[in-house]
């Protein structure tokens, strides 16, 4: 609603312009010629009036116009002045910023790979003192297995000794008896037959016993072999536990090849019972 009385100051303003433009048209159109000259000779102060008709129909507006156009290079190279000093001062702080942030980001690379290699050392570390520990209480175990096998197949072997020493002495025993009784029913003519046939029967049971007790012995000896073979299985079994649960704490998975010395050094049943 603003631009309908804005539009008719104007339009009264060009209208006055042209209407005082056309009455010095008409004035100078009308003045007296000088003679021998194309000049002429008009009323100053009608010519005065219109150019004073004139300025006040123009707006102040046209002259503070005039003076920005008059400053309008000097506006302009201040502005390209300080448009170039902040484009130099944000490519400058640009810079710095990118320099900052490459300076913040390989700073935190290496504190990340100084703490990965921190803790990949103690990793290692604490896996080979793992694999240490497994391995002297591997060798402790194997130690107090052989131990334990001298020392069942030490008592095993001397139970099996005096019992086939008591066998061989009732054996001897009984041959010496066997002699004795045949050589005192032989001297008596009326039981001859008969003593040959008890001193038979008392050689053949000496033979029987002696058979048995060296039965009895070798039942005797597998059965201690038998139960100090169960006394290594369920070892083995237990070390073999042992080092799973050491690989799985350790991270190492059962596929991953242990050192020969560490599996070498473990004999089998077979080995250990031979």
């Amino acid at each position: 609603m603003a631009a309908v009385p804005r539009l008719s100051r104007i339009g009264e303003i060009v209208y006055r312009v042209f209407e005082a433009l056309d009455e010095l048209v008409a004035i100078v159109e009308e003045a007296r010629t000088v003679p021998m000259t194309a000049g002429c000779v008009v009323p100053r102060g009608d010519v005065l009036e219109l150019m004073d008709d004139l300025r006040d129909a123009l707006p102040g507006e046209l002259d503070d116009a005039q003076d920005v156009l008059d400053e309008r290079d000097t506006l302009v190279a201040n502005a390209r002045e300080q448009s170039d000093r902040m484009i130099t001062g944000a490519e400058n702080d640009s810079e710095a910023m990118v320099a900052h942030a490459r300076a913040e980001a390989d700073r935190i690379m290496a504190e990340a790979k100084a703490r990965a290699d921190r803790m990949i050392d103690e990793a290692t570390n604490n896996a080979n003192a793992i694999i240490g520990d497994a391995n002297d209480e591997a060798q402790r175990l194997e130690h107090s297995a052989n131990r334990e096998y001298e020392a069942v197949t030490g008592r095993a072997r001397a139970e099996a000794a005096r019992v086939v020493e008591a066998g061989n002495a009732s054996y001897n025993k009984s041959v010496s008896d066997g002699i004795v009784e045949q050589q005192r029913l032989v001297s008596e003519s009326e039981v001859v037959a008969a003593s040959k046939s008890e001193a038979e029967r008392i050689v053949d049971a000496a033979h029987a016993e002696s058979d048995r007790l060296r039965g009895d012995c070798d039942v005797y000896v597998d059965d201690k072999l038998a139960d100090f073979e169960d006394i290594l299985t369920g070892t083995l079994r237990s070390v073999n536990r042992g080092r799973q649960q050491l690989r799985t704490g350790a991270g190492v998975h059962d596929y991953v090849e242990y050192p020969h010395g560490v599996d070498e050094g473990m004999p089998g049943p077979a080995q250990m019972a031979g």
